[in-house]
């Protein structure tokens, strides 16, 4: 399982500009991205913060994400500084190095990858 986890700074002005984009995206991986396990935008209180959280079964599904999604991206970027992505799971060097051009394309963020230690997960049947 890999937990995909961006947080970006919102541009002065831009909120109800993004939450729209945003809103525009999420209905763009419902329809083109059945394999994906969640995708949830989250604001902070204040409107100054926007974390994006998905899940997937797999490297293979977030490699798609960015292959299918990743040309919905560029225009985000005028709305928000991307500070971070971390990644939990092991997805792929190639998938790495993708998620690092998203953080210089989208802001200045770095990509931290967290390699699983213990657990369990329970994904409940639909």
């Amino acid at each position: 399982m890999i937990v995909y986890v961006d947080r970006s700074a919102v541009r002065d002005g831009k909120l109800d500009e993004l939450k729209g984009a945003m809103t525009d995206l999420v209905e763009f991986v419902d329809a083109n991205e059945p394999d994906i396990l969640s995708y949830d935008v989250y604001f902070s209180e204040d409107g100054t913060r926007m974390t994006v959280v998905h899940t997937h079964a797999d490297s293979a599904s977030l490699a798609y994400h960015m292959e299918v999604a990743g040309p919905e991206f560029p225009p985000i970027g005028e709305f928000i500084d991307l500070d971070a992505i971390d990644v939990y799971g092991q997805p792929s060097a190639e998938l790495v190095h993708q998620l690092e051009e998203k953080a210089s394309t989208l802001g200045h963020g770095r990509v931290s990858i967290h390699d699983r230690h213990d657990g369990i997960d329970r994904v409940p049947d639909e």
